[in-house]
């Protein structure tokens, strides 16, 4: 992959931007143990998406400064998350506020990116602001792509590691803050069934309940984009893990086996 125009990171610079995301993060310590608990799991988030990321890069053999940029993104892709919940509690976007929206603006306002060339510097903008897009924009350049391609996968890794681990906690240990304030019921909404029948995805706007958004995070597999990522969620089972804590239907059954199918041609039969 060649970035062209200056496209990279040093190592003082990702050093430097890694500085300015832990004084950042430190602003907003809070007396209140449910603030606290809820920006250091985005804290941990954004660490591991990194690891993911560089994880990916290696399989994919990323150069040197290809992969400081890369893991530049990962660093402070979700950057947006703390203000939004230390302001809304919330992390949901509909009852707050578009959080990658948030993020450019802290990266904005806090001169976080100061150093790094004018065009690196809109990609890793670019790729906070299309993170957590039902698309990319099709008039995007083919490096901002890629690294935003790149960013979305590791973030889905993550998300996964979190969610197939957390469903499987006790009551005590459970959080709002992870499940977006969506009703933990027995329901599954017919609506989400018949787009994930259809292979589309799934939009927020539309989940009603817990198990809406175990389907949604199934079907992102449909929208994963290096086979490295692929058989990293093949070898991983999270789609196993997610579908043991749905209740028994035939439309889901049918629905895990399309996904699992499709990850499997797609991970190169699990290899």
């Amino acid at each position: 992959m060649d970035i062209n125009r200056n496209g990279y990171i040093s190592e003082p610079q990702l050093i430097d931007l890694k500085n300015w995301f832990s004084r950042y993060v430190h602003s907003f310590k809070s007396s209140d143990p449910v603030v606290t608990q809820a920006l250091a799991l985005k804290v941990d988030h954004s660490l591991r998406v990194c690891d993911e990321i560089r994880n990916i890069g290696g399989q994919i053999a990323l150069a040197d400064g290809e992969m400081r940029l890369a893991e530049a993104m990962a660093l402070v892709h979700d950057i947006g998350r703390f203000n939004q919940y230390f302001f809304y509690k919330t992390f949901v976007d509909k009852k707050s506020a578009d959080h990658a929206q948030l993020g450019v603006a802290a990266l904005r306002d806090g001169n976080a990116l100061a150093g790094i060339d004018a065009g690196t510097s809109e990609l890793i903008l670019k790729a906070v602001s299309y993170h957590n897009r039902l698309h990319i924009p099709q008039d995007e350049g083919p490096t901002c792509v890629f690294f935003t391609k790149l960013l979305r996968d590791a973030d889905k890794l993550d998300i996964y590691h979190l969610l197939s681990t957390y469903y499987y906690s006790h009551d005590a240990e459970r959080s709002a803050a992870v499940e977006l304030d969506l009703p933990d019921s027995s329901d599954v909404s017919d609506e989400i069934l018949d787009t994930l029948l259809a292979r589309e995805m799934v939009r927020m706007e539309q989940l009603r309940c817990l198990n809406d958004f175990k389907l949604l995070q199934m079907a992102w597999v449909y929208d994963l984009n290096f086979q490295p990522t692929f058989q990293l969620v093949y070898r991983r089972k999270y789609l196993e893990s997610i579908r043991d804590t749905l209740p028994p239907s035939e439309r889901i059954d049918r629905i895990y086996v399309e996904l699992m199918s499709y990850l499997k041609e797609k991970a190169g039969n699990g290899r």
